[in-house]
């Protein structure tokens, strides 16, 4: 489960589109860069080609008028700009819009538009499937297939732009912020991750801030650990439980990495930034008459208690066979009230889009599952459905 950190552009290298072409959308400047010194061409190409792909959304290399005929021509022989394809789009009632994006080899991931006043936060995906079996979020129940590539992963803001036919000079901002909370556990996928925030806050790139792009995680350490080193984006723990026996029960990887070991991770990543008012996003699913009592409240108090952060409540969006059920909106407020009281920062997350299935928690690709989690999901169902 350990991360392997590659920082260089060997493993975008390695991944080849059709016709064996290197696609190099999610290449960040400096892989870029590196790549056209390669081939024997200039560096500062790279920056014409970012302009070209993010700035323009530009994948025809023809029309990419300040590169000579000769380079063009060689470029669309080796190399290709290619984003993910668009399977399917659903836009709820209240604006928020769900992409199904159909990535190589036919698996499917959603990707999802959230506008809200000024802002506009895009959630997207990094993994086909997920490893980890958080128990109350329907991602994890269908398994897990296999990491995004960065070109597919920064390809998800690529569509979400383009669908708005908004890519032009002169145009609105579609999104605002990003945050790594779709399908998948970000800090297994981390190069394509991080190569993809920094592609995303690359002023050749999208030029969004680091305080806009934030990377959620259930609490892979290792990984944790080394993201400093190679990021400034915004960090969110799915945190979710108040004490190790509850967050183990919930979210399985607490066993191996438990809280106090994790906040303290977090922690050092945002003591690591040059902004020295950096806080850790905490996130806390509420599930009914599980993690959202009062004394839940007061014992995650007591564990934040001058911790530098903001807590984001979410109440649990229902999904089929979850086992678990949404709190009442009393149960909500005495929960919040406690925080509030206490002197900590809170939102309680407005639920969005739940009329398209793109509420948080309730994301579901089509996965090939190698962990056969999907099937004894189901078998465990129906048996309980017979009884």
């Amino acid at each position: 489960m350990d991360a392997v950190i590659v920082s260089s552009a060997s493993q975008e290298r390695g991944q080849t589109g059709s016709a064996g072409k290197v696609n190099l959308l999610g290449m960040p400047r400096p892989w870029l860069a590196s790549w056209f010194e390669e081939i024997g061409e200039k560096a500062f190409r790279a920056q014409q080609l970012l302009k070209w792909m993010h700035h323009e959304g530009v994948t025809d290399f023809a029309a990419m008028t300040n590169l000579s005929k000769a380079l063009r021509d060689r470029l669309a022989a080796i190399a290709e700009v290619r984003p993910p394809e668009v399977a399917s789009q659903s836009d709820s009632t209240d604006g928020t819009r769900k992409w199904l994006v159909r990535v190589d080899g036919g698996a499917l991931v959603e990707t999802v538009l959230i506008p809200d006043g000024d802002r506009a936060t895009l959630c997207v995906s990094s993994q086909v499937g997920c490893s980890l079996d958080c128990k109350f979020c329907s991602t994890g129940k269908q398994g897990f297939q296999r990491n995004l590539t960065a070109a597919e992963i920064v390809g998800q803001l690529w569509l979400a732009i383009d669908s708005y036919k908004a890519f032009k000079a002169g145009k609105d901002r579609v999104v605002t912020n990003v945050v790594f909370m779709g399908m998948g556990e970000p800090l297994l996928n981390f190069d394509n991750v991080v190569a993809a925030m920094n592609l995303m806050m690359d002023d050749f790139g999208y030029g969004i801030s680091k305080r806009r792009v934030t990377l959620s995680t259930s609490g892979v350490l290792p990984a944790l650990d080394e993201l400093h080193r190679y990021t400034e984006a915004s960090l969110a723990i799915s945190l979710h439980a108040p004490n190790d026996a509850l967050r183990s029960r919930i979210v399985p990887i607490n066993k191996r990495y438990p809280v106090a070991e994790l906040l303290a991770s977090a922690r050092r990543y945002i003591d690591a930034q040059s902004d020295t008012k950096r806080v850790v996003t905490i996130e806390y699913t509420l599930l009914a008459g599980v993690n959202d009592q009062p004394e839940h409240a007061r014992e995650l108090v007591a564990l934040l208690a001058d911790y530098p952060c903001k807590v984001n409540l979410i109440p649990f969006n229902p999904f089929p066979n979850s086992g678990f059920e949404r709190p009442s909106g009393n149960a909500v407020s005495r929960f919040w009230k406690v925080l509030v009281d206490a002197g900590l920062r809170v939102t309680v997350r407005t639920t969005r889009g739940d009329d398209i299935d793109a509420a948080c928690g309730q994301l579901v690709g089509q996965v090939e599952d190698r962990t056969r989690r999907n099937e004894r999901y189901r078998r465990s169902a129906a048996i309980g459905n017979a009884l």
